[in-house]
């Protein structure tokens, strides 16, 4: 794409926040609404990333602009049952669940939920309205406005998404899960926030499914701020699966104080172009991180995973483990970079990237980073690409087993290092399914789910 229509985008982006800005303040809180000045005038500077920029140097996100999208700026009325249409397809999983719509929240049956334990879920406009002493202080104080343009436009342009509230000491025995739904009659442009918050000594585990039900193009401009005070405990697990005209790109930011313990878990079975940015800062004395992460590409799909760990105080742990199976004409990418500042000593971080390719026309680019100031550390970083390993094959077929059922083994053993670390059995149970059904060329969606829009 030229620098004029590279320009041209972020002229239209810009027209679009500045035609439409009573709509977005009237469907938003005076919260969210105070940043947008301020994210907009950033967007003008920045615009949307292109191959220059070292961070999206393996991805070509300005021609994900390129097609005509529909933007709501209200929640669209669409008459259906959610449950007529999109099914959960692991009955033994019992949630606490919020359902998504185009970037609006969906009552269920109502807008906020707050539990005797005092964790909220909900809305976050009806949050903001409730709870403005934790929107001033968290919202928008982890994201990169001003270093990300598609950051800043979603800052500028996001009304609604999901809050959840853990307070102090608060144990969620039940899983959160939010599921993201996609669903119109035009191709649409989706951005939204979400709002994590994770007080003192509270525990949590949340899911986060992402779904396309109509056979539209879709972007998804998504982001994400997780806060993790001292001595709490959350697990995040984020599953992809959208069909092959959708787009998402994602940008998660963490921040993790005294001795907290974070685990992350992306595992992108399905979409057309998936971009993954995140962003964690272990900012209190013995926090511990885990970052995981799982693709699966065929046919012309693009995952791309960028990834900044940020040690910046003694006496934290990280460890950084992400595979990709790449078949067909797929291509995929891994940036990944862990800093340890000048103070961090006593740090361990551990870093590894490993890749399948199937045919000689899937293409990966990795690039593992350290990048190290203190003097008193255990680091380590790696990566590898490489094919089925031929002697495990030989060694299975001459005990009887098919060629075909054998690669299939090899491959369900090589993403099992992922996927067993998702600690609910009931969830790490139906994605080794999941994953089975996508490894086999069958759609990986539940198979409960009527739609077609593969």
């Amino acid at each position: 794409m030229s620098k004029t229509a590279t320009l041209n985008i972020k002229d239209e982006m810009v027209n679009l926040y500045l035609n439409n800005l009573d709509l977005i303040s009237e469907g938003s809180s005076s919260l969210m609404n105070h940043h947008r000045e301020e994210a907009i005038q950033n967007f003008r500077i920045l615009g949307i990333p292109t191959l220059k920029n070292e961070k999206y140097k393996y991805s070509k996100i300005e021609s994900v602009f390129s097609n005509e999208y529909e933007k709501y700026f209200a929640p669209k009325h669409i008459t259906f049952k959610v449950d007529d249409i999109f099914r959960c397809d692991i009955p033994e999983l019992d949630t606490h669940l919020a359902l998504v719509l185009n970037g609006f929240y969906m009552p269920n049956p109502n807008r906020l939920q707050v539990m005797e334990n005092g964790v909220v879920i909900g809305s976050m406009i009806d949050a903001a309205a409730k709870y403005p002493h934790l929107f001033e202080k968290y919202y928008n104080a982890q994201a990169e406005n001003g270093s990300d343009g598609l950051v800043a436009l979603n800052t500028a342009f996001a009304q609604d998404g999901v809050f959840i509230y853990v307070p102090k000491g608060a144990v969620c025995t039940k899983p959160i899960q939010v599921i993201n739904l996609l669903m119109a009659e035009e191709n649409l442009l989706v951005q939204y926030r979400n709002l994590i918050i994770m007080e003192e000594s509270s525990q949590a585990n949340v899911l986060i499914c992402d779904h396309s039900l109509s056979p539209k193009r879709f972007v998804s401009n998504v982001v994400t701020e997780i806060i993790v005070e001292a001595n709490a405990q959350l697990e995040f697990v984020k599953m992809q699966n959208e069909h092959n005209d959708s787009t998402q790109l994602t940008h998660t930011y963490t921040k993790q104080e005294r001795d907290s313990k974070l685990i992350t878990n992306v595992l992108s079975l399905h979409g057309g172009f998936i971009r993954n940015n995140l962003y964690m800062q272990l900012a209190g004395e013995g926090a511990d991180a885990h970052a995981y992460g799982l693709y699966l590409t065929d046919r012309t799909q693009h995952t791309d995973n960028y990834t900044f760990i940020d040690h910046a105080v003694p006496n934290c742990t990280s460890n950084e483990l992400y595979k990709g199976i790449l078949d067909e004409q797929a291509t995929g990418a891994f940036n990944g970079r862990i800093l340890v500042r000048r103070d961090a000593q006593k740090t361990q971080a551990y870093q590894s990237n490993n890749n399948l390719l199937l045919t000689p026309d899937a293409k990966i680019r990795t690039k593992p980073q350290l990048e190290i100031y203190a003097d008193d550390v255990k680091c380590s970083h790696g990566a590898t690409v490489g094919q089925i390993d031929y002697e495990a094959l030989f060694y299975m077929r001459a005990r009887g087993i098919g060629e075909r059922e054998a690669k299939l083994l090899l491959m369900f053993g090589f993403t099992h290092e992922v996927v067993k670390q998702i600690s609910i059995e009931s969830l790490r149970e139906r994605i080794d399914d999941m994953v089975n059904k996508r490894l086999r060329g069958e759609l990986s969606r539940c198979h409960s789910c009527p739609m077609n829009c593969c």
